[in-house]
């Protein structure tokens, strides 16, 4: 693993598996055929919330020596203190303090990541789906400390379409990330496929 360049403002990563030429829509996309309930949901705000515990050093050393990841940045505080001002959390970890443990005391169900991509499966009465394309940008640092704030947007949903994995529909959803002092500090971008396979479909 390449070692995370933080003195970069905003730096875009994309990990592209398409499952066809789909290309998401960088603007709110309101498709007439959709149920009204799924159009009610495009650019509104959901699922706020406040991580469990604060970012923390132990969990950053975990990470990087995980990868041997050996950028000073992220181990020596003097380094850390002339390039950025102080240590600073990897920012591909920019979703680690909100991954939900797979149990908690006084939680009956799992906790989903993603959940407006669960709604959208059920709403539309898609059975499968995948992520068929995730972009990152990063912008202030994410520093020990820290307790983030995060939220989800729909921002779009394209018409019905027929890929190699079934007919369905497209649609991308916006992970907000947020310091105490209300800075942003990531956006996590996600386009999803719902479909049914042609056999479902029949």
């Amino acid at each position: 693993m390449t070692d995370d360049r933080a003195d970069d403002r905003s730096h875009d990563r994309t990990d592209d598996h398409s499952t066809d030429d789909h290309s998401a829509d960088r603007s709110i996309d309101h498709t007439d055929d959709l149920p009204a309930e799924v159009s009610a949901l495009i650019g509104q705000t959901r699922y706020q919330e406040t991580a469990d515990f604060p970012v923390e050093r132990g969990y950053i050393w975990t990470s990087c020596a995980s990868v041997e990841n050996g950028n000073p940045l992220f181990w020596d505080e003097t380094a850390a203190a002339e390039v950025t001002g102080g240590p600073i959390a990897p920012p591909s970890m920019l979703s680690t303090w909100f991954r939900p443990h797979h149990w908690a005391p006084g939680r009956d169900e799992p906790k989903l990541p993603l959940r407006i991509h669960f709604d959208l499966k059920d709403r539309l009465g898609l059975p499968e789906a995948v992520i068929s394309e995730f972009t990152t940008v990063f912008h202030e640092p994410v520093r020990p400390g820290d307790v983030l704030t995060t939220c989800q947007r729909l921002r779009s949903v394209s018409p019905v379409k027929t890929t190699k994995l079934g007919r369905g529909r497209f649609w991308t959803i916006d992970v907000e990330y947020r310091n105490a002092r209300g800075e942003l500090c990531g956006v996590e971008s996600y386009t999803g496929f719902g479909y049914r396979r042609q056999e479902q479909a029949a």
